[in-house]
């Protein structure tokens, strides 16, 4: 297998961030592989056959993003991805996400 080059694999992953940060279809298949990394228990796995279902270059950063999962063995917290991916949750888990005192009315 090839050698990671992480800052080709962190580019990969801020281009995925990205993308989830929308609201299309292939965004909420992209959402669902990042939540699967942060919290698959909580926040639900990813159904590799939805790699079917994206553009070759989206899927292309999932499996290098993979790649980085398999071979580093970290969160994305390692990266200083956590408040992006606390903000994903928020955005397509929100039942997840605790209601701030404010919003309790």
């Amino acid at each position: 297998m090839a050698v990671l080059d992480l800052d080709a694999a962190l580019a990969a992953l801020d281009r995925l961030v990205a993308i989830a940060e929308s609201d299309t279809g292939q965004s909420r298949r992209v959402a669902n592989f990042l939540l699967a990394w942060w919290n698959a228990g909580d926040c639900g796995g990813f159904d590799l056959t939805n790699l079917w279902m994206l553009d070759r270059a989206i899927a292309e950063d999932i499996l290098t993003v993979m790649w980085l999962i398999a071979v580093k063995h970290e969160y994305p917290s390692a990266y200083g991805r956590g408040p992006q991916f606390q903000e994903l949750v928020a955005a397509w888990r929100p039942g997840l996400v605790a209601p701030r005192e404010a919003d309790r009315g």
